[in-house]
């Protein structure tokens, strides 16, 4: 017997994603429903190869009888809608930033910290965390449980499909450099900056100690899933690319650390994939990986200003590991080992 699966946000980049991301992996579904705001009614995304489904309003919906939900709309509608549907019995999965640090809810990356799931029951929540930490996240872990990090500076380099309005950022990108082409004004709504041929040092809001919340989250987030001791400075940066992050990551060590070490550990853990040849080109970059699962690994070197030191560069696709298929392998482990089919 398989599950009745409901996901949230289904017209939009992720909630398309999760979509595909679920067929691709034939998660045992027996039911899809897809849901979106009132402005999306009636419209029809593609489930698979085959299936077509019809969206419905979220506002309407009686999440009774769903096992599980895909929440991927943004935080106002995770706090509207997720409580209401786990108090129905639907276990939710919010990709949202709404529940990410509730204590009573598990921030979960299943390669990372699977052990926490078990504290779904308590709210009928898992939270999805964000992409830039699920990619940096995904590499630490080997490495802390070997060398066990105290320190990490990251900055990072994400692609407009990342941001809460994805489509909407991915639309501007496009007509801003349409524009330039064209000797058009250069309009601005999403952004706060021109984002065609420049870099924007600012995701999310400000905060009073002058970091952004996307920087204050990867933070807070990575002490929840990895380690509360492990200190973290981030500087979060959107680059004009459709698909694709990219991180620059230093850290310091305990532990003596050498790059070699680090290769063969990274090589083995799953969900990593090192692509790190000392050659002109022996990298990644985020157009090569659009539509790929792994986080990939390259320039892996010895930080030689600090005693243990390690830099790397990481890039992933933020739509799949940075958000869809973490919500969709949060499923799978749910169904694996704590629920009832």
């Amino acid at each position: 017997m398989g599950y009745t699966v409901a996901v949230i946000g289904a017209t939009g980049n992720v909630g398309r994603e999760i979509l595909q991301t679920l067929a691709e992996r034939k998660f045992p579904a027996d039911k899809v429903i897809a849901l979106a705001s009132e402005k999306s009614i009636g419209q029809e995304v593609s489930y698979g190869e085959d299936d077509i489904l019809k969206v419905q309003d979220i506002a309407k919906f009686d999440f009774k009888g769903v096992d599980i939900a895909l929440f991927s709309s943004g935080s106002k509608v995770s706090a509207a809608h997720v409580p209401r549907a786990a108090a129905a019995g639907c276990v939710v999965i919010d990709n949202s930033s709404q529940f990410r640090m509730d204590p009573d809810v598990p921030l979960v990356v299943p390669e990372v910290n699977p052990q926490a799931l078990a504290g779904f029951r308590q709210r009928n929540i898992v939270a999805n965390p964000s992409g830039p930490t699920i990619q940096m996240v995904m590499a630490l872990k080997p490495l802390h449980d070997r060398f066990a990090i105290r320190r990490v500076v990251v900055s990072t380099y994400q692609a407009v499909s990342s941001v809460g309005v994805g489509k909407e950022a991915m639309d501007e990108l496009f007509t801003q450099t349409r524009a330039i082409f064209v000797n058009d004004p250069i309009v601005k709504s999403v952004f706060p900056k021109q984002i065609a041929f420049n870099v924007i040092p600012q995701i999310d809001s400000v905060m009073e100690d002058g970091s952004t919340r996307e920087e204050w989250k990867m933070m807070v987030e990575t002490k929840k899933i990895l380690d509360p001791k492990i200190k973290l400075s981030a500087t979060c940066v959107r680059v004009p690319v459709f698909i694709g992050n990219a991180e620059s990551v230093t850290i310091e060590t305990d532990e003596p650390i050498t790059a070699e070490e680090a290769r063969d550990l990274l090589r083995v853990f799953p969900g990593l994939q090192v692509v790190d040849q000392q050659t002109n080109d022996g990298y990644i970059t985020p157009v090569e990986v659009a539509g790929d699962n792994p986080v990939f690994i390259s320039r892996i070197r010895e930080d030689f200003s600090v005693e243990n030191g390690l830099s790397f560069w990481s890039v992933a696709d933020n739509l799949r590991k940075g958000s869809a298929l973490n919500a969709v392998q949060i499923a799978e482990r749910l169904v694996r080992d704590h629920l009832e089919g």
